[in-house]
């Protein structure tokens, strides 16, 4: 590894000693000598009008370029919004030069602003709107969405799909305004062509109340919304690909995409064996389980999601099918929407091997009063699991501009789905400090549900052109689910005790039961809130919302009977019922302010609510009624001091009612060595929460950076308390406990360098948490104190477009203070170095190595600590590119493992499950793309 690094410093070295720099620089005004922020300076060639280089203008009007010189004509041109653009010719810039002031006039007219593509600026700020031309930023002519984003300055995806700009997390992405499959976007980036993109519009993310009325985002999260070319908006797109491989591995995936102006059809489809949802349409390694899958999230663990759904086994080698249509149109002015339809199903299996220290505090020794007693044990287990699952999902998108003061939106969703889970498991528990055996038991367990939900959201906003600033909003939501289920279990569970001479007698748990299921939640929010202008810059807000919740459960529980063969002996133990409901009314009041610099948003109230609960068991019935008033607050503050540089702060006062299992005394008994109960005296939780953050990037030296950090603090939280007996079997209620808090805090660097077909990106991130974790255990209070430490540097070379070398290192430091324990202290490290190459050379083939080594340093006795991940990857583009052949190895040195550990307050966890392993895929994927105004062309590379 490192004589590569060594190869990228001198080629970093040789390039910049070998390229002749100049500084152009100046101070851009407007007619009326005030200083122009974010006006964008930028070079263009007089020949083809191709971006050169650009920049931002500082607060002060100020700006400088840095760049190669220029032996051939060039513009320097000056863009700013509302204003008639500068433009100035030069035969060669090859010496350094001061432009001195310039002043931008007026535009004369609304048409100035339809300025032709050649002379549309690279970068736009406009107002709350950052804005880049997607043509001014060259990508591979074959390149997805994903690989233009990277190419914008400030812009940031990470190696799990993650994408932020500036520091801001994106949490949703739209095209043309609208979802394309859903608002997170990743179907969009993998599979749109980067050359149909117009522009690429950053935002504030708002609420969908925000955006109908007009006001700011008060979040702390970015949207981007992906404009189309007008003569491009129009045509078919897609991919087909179908692989297969040793192992009897395979994948096949399907996306057809169909655009007439805002006419929008897509269809996918997708089945394999990789752990995969199989859309990312990596031109490297497609959808392979553990390489460059970004398309749709997934976990490092194996599970996945899609459209807000996870599916796949959390752990193990999953098998998943997906056909999914979406619909988006505009039927007449002001009324247009999207559908989309999913089916989903997926076979997991995995093995899980554990081994888990569970921590007790010290207690009295009977035997020796002096002496303390270490009662903490450890449990050993392995285990075989399989789960199958399936869904429908539907969901639609509906806008109704009534007229120019009326907007309403409606999205509906229904899910219907069915799970099933199977599990056999063997484990036994034995005390650390003697070795006694406590506990063992084999079992065998299956389980079924059927899902049914349907949920929807609905916004209404009126705003009165009588007086700016004025309106009325409605919002209504709802969500009702419903569960039928049943859970077998044939388990024998032995717990042994000792007398004080260490005679040992077992109690005996032999069961074979059934208990069936049934839950229903329906949920329900109605909120009115009429805001009304003070002053041009200060707004007051008053509203109320009325939220009702109500749950039921339902539980019946029978034995095996041996002499008719069924599950026909009633279960008095296994079998309650349980209800609740809660009114609450929440009445608010708050104030806007927003001026240039500054926005404020302040809003409280308060949540009177009424909490019924019930439940029958064991011939018994216990009721829980009580009446709460309880506050809500909420503050959030952006100041910035330049169009790119600000701070923001939020804070929330939240409560949070327990759930009616928490609070109702009914016993589960459904677990042999662990039992549930509620408490009657459990509180709301009631906790402070708050985010500040910090950012800047500065477009001239194409660097940014992020502080952030924030935490919460529970004035009362809701905890577990632990009885653990002799034989280790539990017994759990709940308690609340205050003082207990989680900060985190970290920051972020990066830094873009281009130097003729060279670039270089470098990222630096780090991660903190300190929490403060307490509960009780045998009456006992214990604390823990977690400290996590984890940074992260990433650095990028790119030669044009022809290789891609991304190495990367990952240091994570977990340790945890105890107290009351006999052990003080854990602790746990891992390192995750990684090397990422491609090349396109030669012409028609693109070669991939994601070559990865991994380290966890605590792992205990029989697990392994470190291993490699090398997968390859070589195809070859044929028919003018539109087929590629593909040859790819995942886990080359057959070395993948699935280690981890977990340190909690209460154990430490050490466990393996099934991975994938060594497989070879060979594939075909055939590209269909056919737009208006699409240009035909090579993968021809050029530079300056």
């Amino acid at each position: 590894m490192h004589k590569i690094l060594t190869v990228l410093l001198f080629l970093a070295c040789s390039t910049f000693s070998f390229s002749q720099n100049v500084t152009l620089s100046g101070k851009v005004l407007d007619s009326d000598d005030t200083n122009l922020e974010a006006a964008t300076v930028y070079l263009t060639s007089a020949k083809d009008s191709t971006l050169i280089d650009y920049t931002i203008t500082d607060k002060n009007g100020n700006w400088q370029i840095k760049t190669r010189a220029i032996t051939q004509p060039v513009f320097l041109k000056i863009a700013f919004m509302g204003k008639a653009e500068h433009k100035e010719q030069f035969d060669v810039i090859d010496q350094d030069k001061n432009f001195g002031t310039i002043k931008l006039a007026e535009r004369g007219t609304e048409m100035d602003e339809l300025v032709i593509q050649s002379e549309i600026p690279p970068i736009r700020i406009k107002q709350d709107t950052l804005e880049f031309d997607a043509a001014s930023f060259k990508v591979r002519p074959d390149a997805n969405v994903e690989a233009l984003l990277k190419q914008l300055p400030g812009v940031e995806i990470d190696q799990e799909g993650k994408i932020t700009v500036n520091g801001k997390e994106v949490n949703q992405i739209l095209v043309n305004g609208k979802p394309f499959f859903d608002k997170d976007g990743k179907v969009a980036l993998q599979n749109l062509p980067a050359e149909i993109i117009n522009k690429v519009q950053v935002t504030d993310t708002k609420t969908k109340q925000e955006e109908l009325s007009g006001q700011k985002g008060t979040g702390e999260n970015a949207s981007i919304n992906l404009t189309i070319d007008e003569d491009k908006n129009k045509g078919w797109f897609g991919r087909l690909m179908g692989g297969y491989g040793s192992d009897e591995r395979y994948e096949s995936s399907a996306l057809i995409n169909y655009f007439n102006g805002p006419t929008k059809i897509s269809l996918l489809a997708s089945s394999n064996n990789i752990n995969s949802t199989g859309f990312s349409m990596n031109e490297i390694f497609d959808s392979m389980g553990g390489g460059r899958n970004t398309s749709i999230w997934m976990n490092d663990n194996g599970s996945f999601g899609i459209n807000g759904m996870q599916f796949g086994g959390s752990n193990g080698i999953t098998r998943s099918n997906i056909v999914g249509l979406n619909y988006a149109d505009e039927w007449a002015k002001g009324f247009d929407g999207s559908a989309s339809y999913f089916y989903t199903s997926a076979t997991n299996d995995n093995s899980n091997r554990s081994n888990r220290t569970n921590f007790i505090p010290l207690a009295e020794n009977p035997t020796t009063p002096d002496e303390a007693l270490d009662q903490s044990f450890r449990s050993r287990s392995e285990s075989n699991t399989r789960s199958e699952q399936y869904a429908h999902n539907f969901s639609t998108e509906l806008n109704v501009k009534i007229d120019s003061t009326q907007q309403i939106y409606y999205a509906p969703k229904f899910t219907k789905a069915n799970s099933k889970n199977s599990n056999n498991s063997n484990s036994f528990s034995e005390r650390i400090a003697d070795g006694r055996l406590l506990n063992d038991s084999d079992s065998g367990t299956f389980n079924e549900n059927d899902n049914y939900s349907f949920s929807s959201y609905l916004v209404w906003n009126k705003s009165f052109a009588a007086k700016k600033g004025r309106s009325l909003s409605f919002e209504f939501s709802n969500e009702n689910r419903k569960d039928d289920g049943a859970a077998f279990n044939n388990s024998i569970t032995n717990r042994y005790t000792y007398d004080n001479d260490g005679t040992q007698s077992v109690i005996v748990d032999d069961r074979n039961q059934v208990r069936y299921n049934r839950q229903a939640t329906d949920n329900y929010t109605a909120k009115l809130e009429y805001a009304e202008p003070i002053t041009d810059s200060l707004q007051l807000r008053v509203g109320a919302e009325y939220q009702l919740e109500r749950w039921l459960e339902d539980r019946q529980g029978f034995d095996f009977d041996e002499g008719t063969g069924n599950f026909s002996d009633y279960n008095d133990a296994l079998t309650n019922y349980m209800s609740s409901k809660v009114n609450s009314f929440m009445p608010s009041a708050g104030l806007y302010t927003n001026t240039s610099k500054m926005w404020l948003n302040l809003s409280g109230g308060a949540r009177m609510s009424k909490f019924d609960a019930g439940s029958q068991y064991m011939g018994n019935s216990y009721n829980f009624d009580r009446n709460f008033v309880l506050p809500f607050a909420e503050a959030s503050m952006r100041y910035s001091f330049t169009k790119s540089k600000y701070l923001w702060i939020g804070y929330w006062y939240n409560t949070e009612f327990p759930t009616p299992s928490q609070v109702l005394p009914v016993e589960d008994i459904s677990n042999p060595l662990s039992t549930t109960i509620g408490n009657p005296d459990l509180d709301p939780e009631k906790y402070h929460n708050f985010n500040i953050s910090l950012r800047d990037y500065d477009y001239a030296t194409r660097s940014g950076w992020t502080i952030s950090g924030g935490g919460t603090y529970f004035d009362n939280q809701i905890m577990y308390r632990q009885d653990i007996d002799e034989t280790a079997k539990s017994t759990t209620t709940y308690s609340n406990i205050s003082g207990t808090y989680r900060l985190w805090f970290g920051g972020s660097w990066s830094k873009s360098i281009k130097n003729d077909a060279h670039n270089y990106r470098f990222n630096l991130r780090m991660n903190n948490s300190y929490n403060l974790e307490k509960g009780f255990t045998n009456n006992t209070l214990y604390t823990g104190r977690r400290f996590t430490l984890s940074p992260r540097v990433d650095f990028t070379y790119e030669y044009g477009d022809l290789l891609v070398i991304n190495p990367s290192y990952q240091y994570s430091y977990n340790t945890i203070d105890y107290t009351n324990y006999v052990s003080g202290n854990a602790s746990n490290y891992t390192h995750r170095l990684n090397l990422q190459t491609t090349s396109y050379w030669p012409k028609h083939f693109v070669f991939g190595n994601d070559f990865g080594y991994n380290y966890n340093s605590q792992l205990g006795a029989g697990f392994k600590k470190d291993f490699f991940l090398w997968n390859t990857s070589l195809g070859y583009n044929f028919l003018d590119d539109r087929m590629l052949f593909k040859v790819k190895v995942y886990d080359l040195l057959n070395q993948n493992l699935g280690t981890s550990r977990t340190i909690s307050a209460t154990s430490i966890t050490d466990q393996q499950n099934t991975v994938l392993k060594r497989y070879v895929m060979f594939s075909l994927t055939f590209k269909l793309d056919k737009f208006g105004g699409k240009k035909e062309g090579g993968n021809d590379f050029w530079f300056w």
